[in-house]
């Protein structure tokens, strides 16, 4: 996988100042084989330590040579390798990330390429609960089968689907707003959220507002309302300034109601963006609905990945594995994009889990000479059969014309 080694190398070595700062010796399982171990339990879906011993000593792993290391050495490894590390050299790797699909030449969606005119950044944060301890590691084998490990909160980039930050709390069953200080850290200008109504807080709703950023959600069906101002009102949608909020509890800054009408149901949505030149009302729906690939992307790294089954129960472990599945993750993104770029189709029809499990029949072919590039292999039309292309749907909600978003309300 050479193309994984070019991206990932160069964020592996800018984090050898501080791998030696931190006193640990350039062993043989020093940072980069770490890092290839972990990369490959993942990509070759190896069952437990002890198959990735024989990995290691028989046919290396990824870009490393074969080298010669024992489980219990290994085992141990996992469970104390600093997790910070990981968590560094993810973050060092996405600004290459961004820059790579700056510069691809693909459909973006039209939603997308409007907001991103006025928000550079799109994004999406959820948390989700890590259900089980996996036990692959032999000293696991007296914990509790089926205990929850924690709870990860992730927020992703809508417009190129990669993961932005990870926090992780111990209690699994923590409420969401128990991340919001965190995510108000992250809010600046320029940045628009989207956040289900597990965030549905008015303080909160106002910090995301002094700060500078700005936000998309779903209104509650039981919300107190006052309408200031209709900016527009057609037989398919409403768009409204209100204040949100009753007597003793009440939102300080105007908010914006947009109401779609997709057959006989009404889905309504706030923003802080009042200005619908800005954020149309079809523009609003739409990334509201693009909020679901945050959920896209849990489900490819807890069940494609196995974050759901952690391999240790210690803390660090638990963030080592955590950190590992994001950047792998990272990586898969980047090549899916690439394929997407390669076919000249949107992001959205390109399928990960089928890239993922295009990889195998890459590597077979790359063993046989018959192919190089996992782009253009991916890409083939001769591998159409490998899914990779997902198949049309229907939309589930409608996307208006930009003129049905700004027609002036007759009331």
């Amino acid at each position: 996988m050479a193309q994984f080694e070019a991206l990932v190398s160069p964020a592996i070595y800018a984090q050898a100042a501080y791998y030696r700062n931190l006193e640990l010796r350039d062993r043989i399982l020093n940072l980069p084989l770490m890092v290839a171990a972990i990369l490959a339990l993942l990509w070759r879906q190896i069952p437990s330590v002890c198959e990735l011993t024989k990995a290691l000593n028989r046919e290396g792993v990824l870009w490393m040579k074969p080298v010669k290391v024992s489980q219990p050495a290994l085992s141990k490894r996992l469970l104390t390798f600093p997790a910070e590390l990981f968590e560094k050299a993810f973050q060092a790797l996405l600004p290459k990330l961004r820059e790579r699909w700056l510069a691809r030449k693909r459909p973006i969606p039209e939603a997308v390429r409007s907001a991103l005119q006025h928000f550079p950044h799109i994004y999406s944060v959820d948390g989700s609960a890590l259900e089980a301890l996996f036990r692959k590691l032999d000293a696991l084998q007296d914990s509790p089968v089926g205990a929850l490990a924690g709870k990860i909160c992730t927020v992703i980039d809508l417009a190129t689907r990669l993961p932005v930050q990870c926090w992780y709390v111990a209690e699994a069953l923590a409420h969401d707003t128990q991340f919001e200080a965190l995510i108000l850290s992250m809010v600046c200008a320029g940045t628009l959220w989207i956040f289900d109504r597990g965030f549905y807080d008015f303080v909160f709703f106002d910090d995301v507002i002094d700060r500078g950023g700005h936000f998309i959600t779903r209104i509650k069906s039981n919300a107190v309302i006052k309408v200031e101002q209709v900016l527009c009102k057609t037989a398919e949608v409403c768009d409204s300034l209100i204040t949100l909020g009753g007597e003793g509890s009440t939102c300080a800054h105007r908010l914006r109601l947009i109401e779609v009408r997709y057959g006989m149901t009404w889905y309504r949505y706030l923003t802080s963006v009042l200005d619908p030149a800005l954020l149309p009302a079809n523009v609003v729906a739409d990334l509201y609905r693009r909020r679901w690939r945050i959920e896209e992307a849990f489900n490819t790294v807890k069940r494609l990945l196995n974050l759901a089954y952690l391999w240790t129960g210690s803390l660090n472990g638990i963030l080592l594995q955590i950190w590992a599945t994001w950047l792998f993750f990272a990586l898969l993104v980047d090549l899916g994009d690439a394929v997407a770029e390669e076919l000249m189709l949107p992001f959205d029809r390109i399928s990960l889990e089928m890239v993922f499990r295009g990889l195998y029949h890459f590597t077979q072919a790359h063993q046989r000479g018959e192919a190089s590039d996992p782009i253009k292999y991916l890409a083939a039309i001769e591998n159409k059969d490998l899914g990779v292309v997902k198949r049309l749907r229907k939309k589930t909600l409608p996307l208006l014309n930009s003129d049905q978003s700004l027609t002036p309300s007759s009331a």
